[in-house]
């Protein structure tokens, strides 16, 4: 197996809720694509999958992050609203900036890991 360490950060708020890299990946996606159904595709899950973690990414804060609109002549779609907006910014910082915090440490933990090591569960990449 070939490859940098991967690191992913998930905050545990003192409410319960949970802020990690899913939430925030449906959040850039339905930036990206103006709707929770082709973020939701676009991430491998179900609509209902998608608008039930839209939903919940909406009640863990104080303001909404994601605003809908009702389908007619131009059909429905979603967004983000300011507070949604900077939320994924801030996310995409805390991201990158953990990311270059432990650049060393993930850079270190590569040098010493046992390439013939496969923890189970995980296939073999067959390199021919």
């Amino acid at each position: 197996m070939t490859g940098s360490p991967r690191l992913s950060l998930r905050i545990d708020l003192a409410n319960g809720a949970r802020l990690g890299p899913g939430k925030a990946q449906l959040l850039a996606l339905i930036e990206e694509h103006g709707s929770i159904r082709a973020a939701g595709a676009a991430m491998g899950m179900s609509y209902r999958r998608a608008w039930l973690l839209a939903d919940e990414i909406n009640r863990m804060f104080r303001e909404p992050s994601i605003f809908t609109r009702h389908g007619g002549k131009s059909g429905g779609g979603a967004g983000l609203t300011p507070f949604g907006e900077t939320l994924l910014g801030a996310c995409r910082r805390m991201d990158a900036e953990s990311r270059k915090a432990l650049s060393a440490d993930l850079d270190w933990l590569q040098s010493v890991e046992a390439v013939d090591f496969v923890a189970e569960g995980r296939k073999v990449e067959d390199d021919g």
